[in-house]
């Protein structure tokens, strides 16, 4: 099977069924709503996806597996990315009636499936296949500097926590580009990103020493492009995740950089004991790390507004330009067209 073509995806939230939870689930319905025939959620059964997520109008959620069968499935999804990247033990009963049901396999966990015996052999007795999205063949080398010296422009996303807007950011920057002639490239570094575009490297699957290598090959095999939205990982100031983020940072050497934020949010996502610290703080902060290998500026503040509304929205950017000097917008909301207005200038 191609695992981004002809795909017909039922995609497993299980109860964790919102925006942030179940961010793999929501973006794939975002970018890929064609290939999305179902979700299986005994939870949320019945419900109207959109109502949940604001996204997805029509796409039924299901009990089982076997509800969904006459919609002609071809593949289950992991729609989860919980910290850890472990499976919860109550799914496998969904993974096992999948396999049973000829449908192939596609997980974005850290833990491999392909390595469970039991799903291993149903899946060779039913003759499909378990793509764990996290697992790569290619040997990462280590990072030497070589990115800074491509002639594409490499745009960044970072952040002022995890799991806040880097990978649409991202996607938008890059799809805004291609619709003003640039010959652009969205630059997968985790799982969904991945199941998005077909391609990449989950950068936090990769050895530390090996990061910013990882980073590099992803700049240097793309180097043919004029401009690389490169998705961005963790938060520089996140205890469980800066190890990730600096070696992106580092490994693909930037010219520019998007901080992504979400107004309201006030302390880091499952570290509440840490706040989220100033943009300010945070934009000197990432000029700062990245001048060694390559300076660079943050060039706008990308705002994630879920569940405000267009007038609350439109507010909150307006401060956070006060406060910053910066261009600032939500991709969802209103686009990303302030970020190209400052980017553009700087293509080769």
């Amino acid at each position: 099977m191609n695992f981004r073509q002809n795909r017909r995806l039922v995609i497993l939230t299980e109860g964790r069924l919102d925006l942030f939870s179940a961010k793999t689930a929501v973006s794939l319905i975002r970018y890929c709503k064609e290939d999305v025939v179902a979700l299986i959620d005994r939870v949320n059964a019945g419900k109207d996806t959109e109502s949940i997520i604001g996204i997805g109008k029509g796409i039924p959620i299901l009990s089982t597996v076997e509800d969904s069968l006459c919609l002609h499935p071809n593949a289950l999804l992991i729609g989860i990315a919980p910290p850890g990247g472990m499976l919860p033990d109550e799914w496998r009963k969904h993974i096992i009636d999948a396999l049973k049901n000829g449908l192939h396999i596609i997980s974005g966990l850290h833990c491999h499936l392909s390595d469970d015996q039991e799903f291993l052999r149903l899946a060779n007795e039913r003759h499909v296949k378990i793509w764990d999205v996290r697992k790569f063949s290619e040997d990462i080398p280590l990072g030497t500097g070589k990115a800074r010296n491509t002639r594409a422009l490499r745009i960044l996303t970072v952040g002022s926590d995890c799991n806040i807007g880097k990978m649409v950011t991202s996607i938008e920057i890059a799809r805004a580009a291609r619709m003003r002639g640039i010959h652009a490239c969205f630059v997968a570094t985790g799982q969904t990103g991945i199941m998005i575009d077909g391609s990449g490297i989950a950068v936090d699957h990769v050895v530390s020493d090996f990061i910013s290598g990882a980073a590099e090959k992803l700049v240097l095999d793309r180097a043919q492009h004029q401009l690389l939205s490169i998705e961005g990982q963790g938060a520089i100031v996140h205890p469980a995740y800066s190890g990730v983020t600096i070696g992106l940072l580092h490994g693909s050497a930037p010219q520019g950089l998007i901080l992504c934020h979400q107004p309201g949010r006030k302390t880091l996502r499952h570290f509440s004991d840490f706040p989220v610290l100033p943009l300010s703080y945070l934009i000197d902060l990432y000029e700062k790390l990245a001048q060694p290998v390559f300076p660079c500026k943050v060039l706008g503040i990308s705002l994630n507004c879920f569940g405000m509304t267009d007038y609350d929205a439109l507010q909150e950017i307006q401060r956070i330009e006060q406060e910053t000097k910066l261009p600032a917008t939500d991709p969802v909301k209103f686009g990303v067209n302030k970020f190209m207005n400052s980017i553009q200038p700087l293509l080769p």
